[in-house]
C-alpha cells in the first residue's frame, strides 16, 4: 500500500476511535489535555524532532539540550502549576500525604550541589517536576476514575496506531537498529524498549478500562466503548510482540494477572489475600537470580543468560561511582568525567558509544545519587505498595490498576532505568502512588464521582485511609466506569 493513503487510513481510524470512545454524561477538566500532550511527547520523541529542529547528536548534546524543548516543558509546567494553584486545598493535601515523595525530590534537588554541571542537574530537576505536576492533574481532577480512562485512551488512541503506521510504511521513523547490528522496530520512538515501555503501561490501562466496561452492563454506549477499547488493546498486544522487549512483555503479563486475579472472589471477598501472590511473585523472582535460575528464565525469554550485557554495565557502572554515599548529583552521573571509566571498561568487549543509563532503575538512582538517594527510592516504593494495598482494600477495582503499576515498576526497574525523570515508568509509578493515596482517603468517591475534601484529613489518614467518615460501604454501588 502507498504510505500516502496508509497515513490517510490511520488517521481516518484514529479519528474513529476518538469518536467511538466519546461520552457526554462526563465532564473532565479540559486541563486534562496538559498530562495528554506531555506524554504524547514522553512516549514518542522529543517535540524538536517532531518540529524537524532537532540539535545534531555531538559531544554537548546531553549539557546543551535543545531550547525547544526547553521551551515547550516550561510552557507546559506553567500551565499546570496555575491549575493546580486554583485547585489549591486538594493539591496541598495529596502533596503533604505524599511526603516521601516530597523528600526524594528536596534531596535531589539539594544533590544539584555537588553536581558537575550544577545548572545542567537544576534544569533537569525543574523538568523533573513537571512529571509529579501533571501526575496531580489528573488525580485532582473532578472526576478522577474518568480522568484516567480519558487519560489511557486519548494517549493510546494517537501512540499505538501511529507506531503500527511506521513499522510497516515509513522504516526510516519507525524502523532501527541495535548496538550490535540487529534490525529493532521502534514505531513512535526511538528504541524497542521505550516503544516496549510505552506499550505496556498504556495496554495495561486499557485493560483496566476494558475488564470495567465489561462489568458495567448498564454503561451507556457500552458496545462502542468496548469496540474502541477493544481495538486499542489489540494494537496494543500486537505492538508488545513487534518491539521484541521481553522486560516490557513480562511486566505486561505480571500486571495484567495481578489485575484479574484481584477480580476473583477469593481475593475480592478477602483482599489480604493479595499481599501473599506478590510476595510469591518476589521470591521466584529472587530465588531465580540468586539460584542459578536466571540462565533459564532469560533463555526462556531468548534473552543471553547475562542479560544482553546487562550485567557487565552494572558492575563497571558501580565501580565508576564517584561517591558511594552521595553520588554524582541529580542525573549527572552521564555527563560527569566518571563516564570515562565506564567506557574504558567496556571498550574491551563492546563499543558504549551512545549508552546514557546503567539499566537497572536502582544502580542508576545509586550512580546519580548514592546510598541515600536509593535508600529514599526504596522507601518511595515500600510507601507505594501500602498505599496501593488500602487502596485496594477500599476500592479493589481502581486499586488494583494502582497496584499493578507499583509492581510491575519494581520488576521493570531490575533491568531497565525506571526511575529517570521524563520516563513513562517513572510518571505511572508517581500516578499510582500519589492514586492511592487520593483512594484511601476517599477522593474517589463512588457515590459522587467527584473528589472529596475531608476537613480533618490529616496526612497519616490520607496514607492508611483510617479515621475518614466514607459516605456509604467501602464498595458499594462502586463501578470504576463513571456514568
Amino acid at each position: 500500500m502507498n504510505p500516502s493513503i496508509a497515513s490517510l487510513i490511520c488517521a481516518c481510524g484514529i479519528a474513529g476511535l476518538f469518536y467511538l470512545d466519546r461520552d457526554d454524561s462526563v465532564r473532565t477538566s479540559k486541563a486534562l489535555w496538559l498530562p495528554v500532550v506531555y506524554l504524547w511527547i514522553i512516549g514518542s520523541r522529543p517535540f524538536s524532532f517532531w518540529l524537524g529542529v532537532a540539535p545534531s547528536n555531538g559531544a554537548n548534546v546531553q549539557l546543551d539540550g535543545s531550547p525547544v524543548d526547553a521551551l515547550f516543558f516550561g510552557l507546559l509546567l506553567a500551565a499546570a502549576v496555575v491549575v493546580l494553584i486554583r485547585r489549591g486545598k486538594r493539591t496541598r493535601t495529596l502533596i503533604t500525604a505524599n511526603w516521601p515523595i516530597l523528600i526524594y525530590f528536596l534531596y535531589c534537588l539539594v544533590s544539584v550541589g555537588w553536581s558537575y554541571h550544577p545548572d545542567v542537574a537544576l534544569k533537569r530537576w525543574i523538568k523533573a517536576i513537571g512529571d509529579l505536576a501533571m501526575v496531580l492533574i489528573v488525580v485532582t481532577d473532578g472526576q478522577p476514575v474518568a480522568a484516567l480512562r480519558r487519560l489511557f485512551s486519548r494517549v493510546g488512541f494517537l501512540l499505538l496506531p501511529t507506531s503500527v503506521l511506521f513499522i510497516k510504511y515509513y522504516g526510516n521513523l519507525g524502523r532501527g537498529y541495535t548496538p550490535d547490528g540487529a534490525p529493532m522496530n521502534t514505531g513512535v520512538t526511538d528504541n524497542k524498549n521505550s516503544l516496549g515501555l510505552i506499550v505496556f503501561l498504556l495496554s495495561l490501562g486499557t485493560l483496566w478500562h476494558f475488564l470495567a466496561l465489561l462489568r458495567a452492563k448498564e454503561q451507556p454506549h457500552r458496545s462502542r466503548h468496548l469496540v474502541a477499547q477493544g481495538i486499542l488493546l489489540a494494537f496494543g498486544i500486537s505492538l508488545l510482540g513487534m518491539a521484541d522487549s521481553a522486560t516490557s512483555l513480562v511486566c505486561f503479563t505480571l500486571g495484567s494477572v495481578l489485575m484479574l486475579l484481584a477480580q476473583l472472589p477469593l481475593i475480592s471477598r478477602r483482599p489480604g489475600r493479595i499481599h501473599a501472590f506478590v510476595a510469591v511473585l518476589l521470591l521466584v523472582g529472587v530465588f531465580a537470580m540468586l539460584f542459578g535460575g536466571q540462565s533459564g528464565v532469560t533463555h526462556a525469554l531468548g534473552r543471553q543468560a547475562n542479560f544482553s550485557g546487562r550485567t557487565e554495565i552494572w558492575t563497571d557502572v558501580i565501580a565508576a561511582v564517584p561517591n558511594p554515599i552521595v553520588g554524582a548529583g541529580f542525573e549527572s552521573f552521564w555527563i560527569s568525567p566518571c563516564v570515562e571509566k565506564v567506557y574504558q571498561a567496556m571498550t574491551s568487549w563492546w563499543d558504549p558509544r551512545g549508552l546514557n543509563e546503567a539499566h537497572n532503575g536502582y544502580i542508576e538512582v545509586y550512580a546519580n545519587l548514592g546510598w541515600v538517594g536509593l535508600g529514599l527510592i526504596v522507601f518511595v516504593l515500600i510507601g507505594g505498595y501500602v498505599r496501593a494495598a488500602a487502596a485496594f482494600f477500599r476500592n479493589p477495582p481502581v486499586g488494583s490498576l494502582l497496584l499493578a503499576y507499583v509492581v510491575t515498576a519494581v520488576v521493570y526497574s531490575a533491568t531497565e532505568a525506571g526511575f529517570r525523570y521524563l520516563i513513562p515508568m517513572w510518571i505511572f509509578l508517581l500516578l499510582s502512588i500519589v492514586g492511592a493515596s487520593a483512594v484511601s482517603a476517599g477522593y474517589f468517591d463512588a457515590a459522587t464521582r467527584q473528589i472529596l475534601t475531608p476537613r480533618s484529613t490529616t496526612p497519616h489518614e490520607m496514607s492508611t485511609g483510617k479515621g475518614l467518615k466514607y459516605p456509604g460501604p467501602r464498595y458499594a454501588n462502586y463501578s470504576p466506569v463513571a456514568r
